[in-house]
């Protein structure tokens, strides 16, 4: 980013739910650890490029431990003779109040602060802004606020830029990666990485550097900004950002303009990441090969569960039938039984339950061998999101001479309340249909929100939204997803975006770490989606498509 073309800021994002867990317990094993120890390996090349460039870096690497990571970068500027002038932002880590403020007492509690305290650091000169827990998109708005002279209430403007730290957040997810037609793009072999150009009114241009792979389309960025969001809503600590009034526009090759955001005040609660050491962990995974794959399956069940000396807290099973009938390679054969255990006490789930299940080995179902090998149950943790009022919140801007600021929570809020629905499109005349799969005419992206996760769906023509926003229903949705089925769902409609969100609660159990589910980032949630058969009219399809559907 610093070599392939112009930047006034250059940001990072570090922080993922999972990464607040590694810090805690990184922390634990040194209080002065607890930041992202890759910014600073990236700083020993980077700092002196920025610094010669003029580019001022913001980023929220810090983790659970600002100052700290603030001070080793001062040391590294004196061992690389790099004149750099460093600031942080604290006051998010309440993990020593979290008993006081209702929250248990967890690992980690880290309030998700606001941008004004980077904006503060940015107006004392400071080349290098360091923060710990911040939103995603605070790192764009700070810098932007700073930039322009915003005030706290320019909502509209403050919320445009929190679309568009939004949609540069995850890097190249916004420039083709993980894009579900990837298959349109020409060159992905290394995508660029999106460059937010926000103007003074907040509308932004999404771009990339000349001449890197990957491409900016409509598409590309619709599916960054579906990621993870929950509703129209898009609260923050200092605006929440409508979703509904984002307009996306190509204005040229690799070049989307985002227009049309509207704020509101922020809520008057600021969330708060909480995670905690839920006990110990352990698998086991079984393969099963040609005949009798459920009767094997039955047998080994029956045994390790009857075999163990202690049953642990929890213990499931889950059987994956990808065995195909008289498959030419043994592995396409075979399907895959896991045994999960969790528990409060290590023993219980280490070697206790691994070695028992090889001892099944020959004396159990023909032909049984393990992906897994025997060994002790590991650590996992559990994520919660908490709420306290913002006023109980510190948010504390470290200048570059020492001096501390503390930025005011917002005089002006705003609770979050659910939307009215929009009205539907008229739906499509009658006619022909084909039974294809949904993703030949719609994109999906779908990511985890502690044991939630969304799948946001969107479409191209006017015709195909239409047809999606009468057809993919909540009820549709457990139908095509059955793992979906006991579970609460909420659908948002979006028209302008001709998108529906969907937000499955539970799917994830406890959160990433918890990994209550082979995919437990439901990273691939949106492409099984858009992998199941549904009816769709013939108009709406490829000619092409069509036409093969048809024969």
């Amino acid at each position: 980013m610093l070599t392939g073309g112009d930047l006034d800021y250059l940001t990072g994002d570090y922080l993922a739910e999972l990464t607040m867990l590694i810090l805690g317990r990184d922390r634990l094993k040194d209080p002065g650890l607890g930041y992202a120890k890759t910014f600073l390996r990236q700083m020993e090349d980077g700092l002196g490029l920025a610094m010669d460039r003029g580019v001022k870096i913001v980023v929220n690497a810090g983790g659970l431990n600002p100052a700290g990571l603030t001070d080793r970068l001062r040391e590294l500027a004196d061992r690389v003779g790099v004149p750099a002038r460093f600031a942080h932002v604290e006051g998010d880590d309440l993990t020593a109040r979290a008993g006081e403020l209702g929250l248990g007492q967890p690992l980690t509690a880290n309030a998700y602060l606001g941008a004004w305290g980077i904006a503060e650091c940015l107006g004392a000169g400071a080349d290098v802004v360091v923060t710990g827990r911040v939103t995603d998109a605070s790192v764009v708005v700070g810098p932007a606020a700073h930039h322009f002279g915003w005030s706290r209430t320019d909502y509209d403007r403050l919320a445009g830029a929190v679309v568009a730290g939004h949609v540069i957040e995850c890097g190249t997810q916004a420039t083709g990666g993980n894009f579900a037609f990837f298959t349109e793009i020409a060159d992905l072999g290394r995508p660029g990485f999106p460059i937010a150009e926000v103007r003074a009114d907040g509308t932004s241009v999404i771009t990339k550097h000349e001449g890197t792979g990957g491409a900016v389309t409509v598409d590309t960025v619709t599916a960054q900004l579906m990621y993870e969001i929950q509703d129209a809503r898009y609260a923050g600590p200092d605006v929440t950002a409508r979703i509904d009034s984002v307009a996306l526009t190509q204005v040229g090759p690799d070049r989307v303009e985002i227009s049309g955001v509207r704020g509101e005040a922020p809520p008057p609660l600021l969330k708060v990441s909480l995670n905690t050491l839920g006990g110990f962990r352990n698998e086991m995974a079984f393969v099963l090969t040609g005949l009798d794959i459920d009767a094997k399956a039955d047998l080994a069940r029956t045994q390790l569960e009857a075999w163990l000396p202690e049953r642990p807290a929890e213990l499931t099973w889950n059987l994956a039938r990808l065995d195909r009938e008289d498959a030419d390679t043994e592995e396409r054969a075979s399907a895959i039984l896991r045994c999960v255990v969790r528990d409060p006490d290590p023993n219980r789930v280490g070697r206790a339950f691994s070695n028992v299940a090889v001892e099944l080995a020959l004396a159990s179902y023909p032909g049984c061998t393990f992906l897994s090998m025997p060994g002790n149950g590991a650590p996992y943790g559990v994520y919660t999101p908490g709420y306290v009022d913002a006023h109980q919140v510190p948010h504390v801007a470290v200048l570059p001479d020492g001096a501390r600021s503390e930025m005011a929570p917002p005089d002006d809020t705003l609770a979050l309340a659910p939307l009215p629905d929009p009205d539907l499109p008229p739906p499509l005349p009658v006619g022909a249909t084909r039974t294809r799969p949904l993703g030949a005419v719609a994109a999906a992206r779908s990511g985890d929100k502690g044991g939630n996760a969304n799948i946001g769906v969107w479409v191209r023509t006017d015709d195909q939204w239409r047809w999606l926003a009468h057809t993919l229903t909540v009820d549709e949705i457990r139908r095509l997803l059955p793992e979906t089925a006991n579970l609460t769902i909420t659908r948002t409609l979006l028209p302008r975006l001709r998108a529906v969100n969907f937000v499955v609660e539970g799917i994830l159990g406890m959160g990433v770490a918890y990994q209550a589910r082979f995919d437990p980032q439901a990273k691939g949630l949106a492409e099984w989606l858009r992998s199941r058969h549904v009816p769709i009219p013939t108009a709406l399809l490829d000619p092409n498509d069509a036409q093969e559907a048809a024969s």
